[in-house]
């Protein structure tokens, strides 16, 4: 087999020839618009491209769609690595926060909210070698948001404890840590990219630590034993939030998933996990174990529990 042709500046990578570019970017923090525009007032990512595209997660990841990101290549096969992330950061940040100053989000007004990331993974497995998210939570530390909230499908997440207890007493931060189903192999889908026993050991490390931490079982995949995946959550983390991929998908009809391999093998599983109802089912399962901890959709996201 031979490795990919790499662009200028880029480099071989471990993870399945990923094409991997150190690169700048001009302003790091993005307003928010659509899905998220009624949770935080922006977003940030680290990375462009993710790491993780080529694993369970990616196959329905809305990002795969943005062809305005993706400049004609695979998702799943490319990863930017901003940087001069922090130093954005940092020169972007009281402009940024005065414009946020002027909205209300999540009820809150005036609120410099950040959701850390929402097209691609903080955590992806070269953060160990470039360390973009870590400089960026130290900006942070020096630097304050309102609200943050960081948003992981990875156990990575808890190789950070330290700084998110500094965190802690600067701002309301919120880890969230994606587990979309207690199984950990759906036939005819690529595997997790991070186990989802080593993600429930993550937010219980987390959880232990004093720091909020959200289960997102988004988007919700067929649960083989809800009431037990529940339970779990309950003493793991201090919430959940369930997300179809109908409506959460960036369509009001999940069109974007249904172009994908994903329904198909939902169907497989479990023919009424295609529907709005499944998400409305397993929402009142959680509610029995998790009262006034479940969140849904964007709401549960901007930490709006039922």
């Amino acid at each position: 087999m031979f490795a990919p042709e790499l662009r200028q500046g880029a480099s071989p990578d471990a993870h399945g020839g990923l094409d991997v570019t150190e690169t700048t970017i001009e302003n790091v923090l993005t307003r928010t618009t659509g899905y998220l525009r009624s949770v935080t007032s922006h977003s940030l990512q680290p990375y462009c491209g993710c790491a993780y595209g080529n694993a369970l997660c990616g196959v329905g990841c809305y990002v795969k769609h943005n062809g305005h990101l993706l400049k004609g290549r695979r998702w799943g096969g490319f990863l930017e690595v901003r940087t001069n992330a922090a130093d954005s950061y940092r020169t972007h940040y009281d402009r940024e926060r005065r414009w946020a100053r002027r909205l209300e989000i999540a009820g809150r007004p005036g609120d410099f909210s950040i959701f850390c990331s929402s097209a691609t993974d903080p955590f992806v497995p070269q953060e160990r070698r470039f360390g973009v998210t870590r400089s960026i939570l130290e900006a942070m530390c020096d630097l304050p948001p309102d609200r943050l909230i960081l948003q992981t499908h990875s156990h990575r997440v808890a190789d950070y404890i330290e700084l998110y207890r500094r965190l802690m007493t600067l701002c309301d931060l919120k880890v969230h840590v994606s587990i979309e189903t207690d199984r950990e192999r759906i036939e005819g889908l690529p595997p997790h990219a991070s186990s989802v026993e080593k993600r429930m050991a993550a937010c219980a490390a987390l959880k232990e630590q004093g720091i909020w931490t959200v289960v997102t079982v988004s988007p919700l995949l067929p649960i083989e034993r809800p009431r037990e995946f529940f339970a779990r959550i309950a003493e793991a983390a201090n919430a959940v939030v369930i997300d179809h991929f109908i409506g959460g998908d960036g369509t009001s009809d999940g069109r974007r998933t249904l172009r994908t391999a994903l329904p198909e093998a939902m169907r497989r599983l479990d023919p009424d996990s295609l529907g709005i109802d499944y998400r409305d089912r397993m929402v009142a399962e959680a509610r029995r174990l998790m009262p006034e901890r479940v969140g849904m959709a964007s709401d549960g996201f901007a930490g709006r529990y039922l």
